[in-house]
């Protein structure tokens, strides 16, 4: 059970004990105050209720006060105890009076349950406060000594922690020297080893000058050797593609030459058919067209070999001189 259980079970205890009392204060001053009346001198009534509010309020004095030690784990000794029951037995007395003064067994019995309620409810909740009182310190007691424990257990890990840290750097500190000796001898053969590398290359350098100059005078020699060969090579390629290119210009002419006499042929044979008066396929239509334009026909002559409107040959006719445009466009902005 945790704090909060417990808290809930004592607010629990604290309400279900302060309802029991109300009521029974208030069930006491109902009935008593009737007897009180019968057994008060002329005129002086209204004193009735005074009494029973008198014991009532040492009823609610004994259960506060018990409640207070209770919480803090005190005890009031014997007086505490003496007004408690006599409270309790002055209220069941007080209740049952008039009932047995009639003989009237069953008001006896009826007037005795709100006193004998009060009184054991007074003596089992004190009894349930110290309970939970001590279950409050044995609770408070274990935590305590948890966190003890947990207080412990850190300062435990810490002082590991610090031990750790502490060999860590001992092993480093060894680690260093170690190093700062071991790169000491190597500095030492190093600068050994760099003397004796320092006179090997002095001995080397003076031969290595020496076969440079060998060598260099030597690529001298070849380099002029190659330079001539090169020219030579260059000169016998140019004298090739300029013979090449006079070769490719002579038969590029030629098979001009030879296309542009097909071509005139077959226009001619086209054009060799004369008017017609139905449409030709368009195939050969576009054909006679292309003929025409290539030897330079007016759009009408062009429309009588083929049979097609001149509006359509003027068509072609635009299409074939854009075809015409197009490409010397393109080589002008080439």
């Amino acid at each position: 059970m945790n704090s909060v259980q417990i808290r809930s079970a004592e607010r629990a205890l604290s309400v279900g004990t302060w309802l029991i009392v109300a009521g029974a204060m208030l069930y006491s001053i109902l009935t008593v105050t009737p007897l009180m009346a019968k057994h008060t001198a002329e005129g002086w009534d209204w004193t009735a209720p005074i009494l029973p509010l008198v014991v009532d309020a040492a009823v609610v004095i004994v259960v506060r006060l018990d409640s207070v030690l209770a919480r803090l784990g005190g005890d009031g000794g014997r007086w505490p105890v003496a007004l408690r029951w006599m409270t309790g037995c002055m209220t069941l007395a007080l209740n049952v009076a008039d009932s047995a003064l009639r003989k009237d067994l069953v008001g006896v019995a009826v007037h005795a349950v709100a006193p004998l309620l009060l009184i054991v409810t007074a003596e089992s909740g004190l009894a349930y406060r110290r309970a939970i009182t001590a279950a409050v310190i044995a609770l408070d007691a274990q935590q305590r000594e948890e966190r003890e424990a947990r207080e412990r257990a850190a300062v435990e890990r810490r002082e590991a922690v610090e031990k750790r840290a502490r060999d860590e750097r001992e092993h480093a500190a060894m680690l260093a020297r170690e190093q700062r000796e071991h790169e000491a001898r190597l500095a030492r053969e190093q600068s050994e080893r760099e003397e004796a590398a320092r006179r090997a290359a002095q001995a080397e350098r003076a031969a290595r000058e020496q076969a440079e100059r060998e060598a260099r005078e030597r690529r001298e020699r070849e380099r002029e050797q190659q330079q001539r060969e090169r020219e030579r090579l260059e000169h016998d390629a140019e004298q090739r593609r300029e013979a090449e290119r006079l070769a490719r210009e002579q038969a590029a002419r030629r098979a001009q030459a030879v296309r542009e006499a097909r071509e005139r042929r077959e226009r001619a044979a086209l054009l060799s058919g004369g008017p017609v008066n139905e449409k030709l396929p368009e195939d050969r239509a576009r054909a006679i067209v292309h003929a025409a334009f290539g030897e330079g026909l007016p759009v009408r002559a062009a429309a009588d070999l083929c049979g097609w409107s001149i509006g359509w040959v003027s068509s072609r006719y635009q299409e074939l001189r854009d075809a015409k445009t197009t490409p010397t466009l393109e080589g002008a902005s080439a």
